[in-house]
């Protein structure tokens, strides 16, 4: 555990793996943030790609200001915001559903023109065993593939859409039943958008790859056929257990991940437990290539 003093807000940052992830403690985000402790937050999401900040007692005004000083609030499309709350939406898992969202690994809105630049997550009610997160760093992802590998997928560029997920008649309208999430399917998720698959971090200048199973769909220019294997190697490769860290939630709270170098995972393992939370995204710009 180390102690950072350098910015306005004294803070006990606890790494918790080795590839990613800190519980960062001495923000008190119920009041609004000096521009000099909203930088300081960033430098720390910069360093540790997702920072939890336990017992932050927020009502959605403050977590939306919260939101405001990370970059300011984007919509989620095909999920139903809280009402009069465009920008927020309610994660929920009912004793009954089957079903949990975001139960596969992905980078959150990859298939939008300019998707989130970091995901702000508060729980507030939370199962009394199960129901954690997983995230993976995808600077290790592409850093740890071969030579040859790495100089290759420079050149290209992945198609990504939300189609599968939440188009009409895709996988989250045909489940609808096994699960409390209010999901909007509509035509205009098939909508495709190209973004590179080595992607340069915009403030830390690494390089990241780029490409989720949920939501990457192709490679431009490749044929299915050839580009399939190539994906799946990538899809493996990018969440091996060595890039990952884990988290166990707890009422009140707060994570924050950055979207440009991590991909995530919440795990459906708490049958007939409760699971409320509420999440906003920040916004984000379009990808650059390596």
């Amino acid at each position: 555990m180390t102690t950072d003093q350098q910015g306005p807000v004294a803070v006990e940052v606890e790494r918790i793996a080795g590839a990613c992830g800190a519980i960062v403690r001495g923000f008190d985000l119920s009041v609004p943030q000096a521009p000099d402790a909203a930088e300081q937050l960033r430098r720390l999401l910069d360093e540790h790609l997702v920072v939890f900040l336990p017992e932050q007692r927020l009502d959605l005004d403050q977590l939306e200001r919260v939101t405001d000083e990370l970059g300011g609030r984007d919509l989620t499309p095909f999920v139903a915001p809280v009402a009069e709350r465009p920008y927020v939406i309610k994660v929920i898992k009912e004793p009954g559903d089957e079903l949990n969202f975001a139960n596969a690994w992905h980078t959150d809105l990859s298939y939008l023109p300019a998707p989130p630049s970091y995901t702000v997550l508060h729980a507030w009610d939370v199962p009394a065993f199960g129901g954690d997160t997983m995230w993976a760093n995808q600077y290790l992802a592409y850093e740890t593939l071969p030579r040859e590998l790495r100089e290759r997928l420079l050149g290209l560029r992945a198609t990504h859409s939300a189609g599968m997920a939440y188009g009409t008649g895709g996988y989250l309208e045909h489940v609808a039943d096994k699960s409390s999430m209010q999901i909007l399917p509509s035509d205009e998720a098939y909508q495709v958008h190209t973004h590179p698959m080595v992607v340069r971090h915009p403030r830390t200048g690494r390089d990241a790859l780029f490409v989720n199973p949920v939501y990457t769909t192709g490679i431009e220019g490749i044929e299915p056929a050839e580009a399939a294997p190539l994906l799946q190697r990538l899809y493996q490769h990018s969440v091996h257990p060595n890039l990952t860290c884990r988290v166990r939630w707890t009422p009140g709270m707060l994570t924050i991940w950055d979207n440009r170098c991590t991909q995530h995972f919440a795990i459906n393992d708490y049958g007939g437990q409760r699971r409320e939370m509420y999440r906003t995204s920040v916004r984000g710009s379009a990808p650059v290539a390596a």
